[in-house]
């Protein structure tokens, strides 16, 4: 802080402090007194400074992505962002989805395996000594359809980068001391599922196996305890060699100059054999997901209430129907809706009528005091797509809620109000941008676009499609929605849970409300 013992008043010490750089205290000094200048601003040229240049971009460059595929079939895709950093990654097609021929677990495998022991370095502590001396970290996600191996570090070890990935990805050791160490890692990760107090990652893996049963999205995305012990190197490998093809990748980039990372591509991507031998692609599961609606009930919830503050038993109810694909145009609509639906937990930050305005909050939370959760999810895959709507709420109250949710869904076909389309919209665009401030997130979106479709839609131009949709095109959507066999996941105390047929009859019905129930004895 500066000092009035310089001569000036307090006044003057504030434009000093709050100008705190050695030009503007400069200029603020010069000027303090009015004499000349008593109105300066620094939000107005100063006088007799020259204009500065700064470096700039148009704004189709700025947000462009550039594509190029190589000999082999791989596609380099990337964009410029400029900093310090960059994110890196190989994404690959491949995941849970196509492991009908093998059994179930591989990918899951494949992610607690990745960046261990390659060719070029002998363990993962090698690899995590190296990406530390450009600041770098790395990290491997599986999903239902892709895996994707991804850095962040600076932009100066690009070479070293892609050169590691190139590594991790296609030279693996797959030490037998490397896969007992993952076989220990995957049964921890499942007791976790099973016992952890956010029951939603378990209920995705049931709902989907309800929806999809026995086929593509529904196989299972973690390894069946059975198959811990069944997978090895040699499965690992025969796998690897149908589905880690170049013809399947894409190295994406944000952050990088493309000409760069395409020569990179070229080093060590392009001519590079990998460990399990030659690639065949004709070994590809091209199955399309069959959408076949179904029921799946796991009863014992009691792992999950020990302790002196047991967790309240709850039963868990998700309900889905079929949507869209994210390749068709009724994806954009779909989203529109599952952010209209909303909601979340009955003690959410913000706490009930504080900006919360999504139809599971106004029609379900704030009105039914005794659900602990309404949410609204949508999971879309390039062949299919699911919405569903997650309760939860004490067991002797499960048939209420359900009806309540069926309630729901039949009155999403009714023409939507004007505002909450326009919150709903704008709630959607919003949380597209702002998510795509982040470059990891930047990175994933332009790899998981470019492996899908070969291009990138880029922000402006969802945001154009996100403003086109009307009441209509929800209504249009969630009228075909209705027409198909409801997907049913039900957890813990199903003692009151209505029958799948009766469940099936509330969706099929004008009002939703389940068939009603005369018992004698209760």
């Amino acid at each position: 802080m500066y000092k009035t013992g310089m001569g000036l008043d307090r006044r003057q010490c504030e434009q000093i402090y709050y100008a705190d750089n050695s030009f503007g205290i400069a200029v603020y000094r010069k000027y303090s007194s009015g004499s000349r200048y008593p109105n300066i601003s620094l939000s107005a040229p100063l006088p007799g400074i020259p204009k500065p240049v700064f470096a700039s971009v148009d704004g189709q460059e700025q947000c462009e992505t550039k594509i190029t595929t190589l000999e082999n079939g791989l596609k380099v895709a990337s964009q410029n962002k400029f900093g310090q950093f960059c994110t890196v990654g190989i994404l690959v097609n491949s995941g849970s989805r196509h492991e009908t021929k093998y059994p179930s677990g591989i990918a899951h495998f494949l992610e607690k395996l990745a960046f261990s022991s390659t060719a070029q370095y002998g363990s993962k502590d090698e690899i995590l000594l190296t990406l530390e001396k450009h600041g770098g970290i790395c990290d491997c996600q599986t999903s239902r359809d892709t895996t994707m191996y991804a850095v962040s570090a600076e932009v100066k070890g690009l070479d070293t980068i892609v050169s590691l990935l190139s590594d991790a990805v296609l030279q693996p050791r797959l030490l037998d001391e490397e896969i007992e160490m993952t076989r220990m890692a995957v049964r921890f990760e499942l007791e976790d599922l099973n016992m952890r107090p956010d029951p939603e990652p378990l209920l995705t893996e049931m709902i989907h196996a309800a929806a999809y049963r026995g086929n593509t999205v529904g196989l299972p995305r973690f390894c069946p305890v059975d198959n811990v012990e069944k997978i090895d190197k040699k499965l690992l490998h025969t796998y690897l060699r149908s589905y880690y093809c170049p013809e399947r990748m894409v190295l994406a980039g944000v952050g990088i100059e493309h000409e760069q990372l395409v020569a990179c591509a070229r080093k060590y991507l392009l001519d590079v054999k990998p460990v399990w031998g030659a690639s065949t692609p004709t070994n590809v599961d091209l199955s399309v997901a069959q959408y076949t609606g179904g029921i799946v009930r796991v009863r014992d919830m009691s792992d999950v209430s020990l302790g002196p503050t047991p967790i309240p038993e709850l039963t868990h109810i998700m309900i889905g129907l079929e949507s869209c694909s994210f390749l068709e145009e009724d994806f954009i609509p779909f989203a529109v809706l599952n952010m209209m639906m909303g909601g979340g937990g009955s003690f959410s930050a913000g706490g009930p009528g504080k900006g919360m305005f999504t139809r599971l909050y106004l029609n379900v939370l704030n009105r039914h005091h005794w659900m602990y959760n309404a949410t609204s999810y949508h999971h879309s895959y390039e062949d299919s797509g699911l919405l569903c709507i997650h309760a939860s709420a004490d067991p002797r109250q499960v048939r209420e809620m359900v009806e309540i949710i069926t309630r729901e869904f039949i009155q999403m076909a009714g023409t939507a109000g004007e505002m909450e389309l326009a919150r709903a919209k704008t709630q959607l665009k919003s949380m597209l941008m702002m998510n795509l401030e982040s470059r990891p997130v930047i990175f994933e979106d332009v790899g998981r676009q470019v492996l899908a479709t070969g291009k990138r839609k880029l922000p402006h131009e969802l945001c154009d499609l996100i403003s086109n949709i009307t009441a209509s095109d929800i209504k249009r959507v969630t009228t075909k929605m209705l027409r198909s066999k409801p997907a049913v996941a039900a957890l813990g105390d199903l003692t009151e849970m209505p029958s799948y047929e009766h469940i099936q009859a509330a969706l099929s019905s004008k009002d939703g409300r389940l068939p009603r129930m005369y018992r004698l004895f209760r």
